[in-house]
């Protein structure tokens, strides 16, 4: 288990460290409390983008189409 800082998190996501505290706040992505201080796995952070991938149809993929199907 490797733990990291909110803001740590943030860097690995490429997003402000707001975006995460929000996650925590809205019980959207598990954390760890370390007495007063708050602490994200790895391995949550990345169910969580996982969890958020959009699949785009092979077929789509191999004719170059955008995903909503207009040139």
């Amino acid at each position: 288990m490797s733990l990291l800082t909110v803001d740590e998190a943030a860097e690995r996501l490429a997003t402000k460290p707001r975006f995460i505290r929000r996650l925590i706040a809205e019980k959207r992505i598990p954390y760890v409390k370390l007495g007063s201080h708050v602490r994200l796995d790895t391995a949550d952070l990345d169910a969580f983008v996982d969890a958020g991938r959009v699949q785009v149809p092979a077929r789509q993929l191999r004719l170059g189409y955008p995903q909503s199907g207009r040139l």
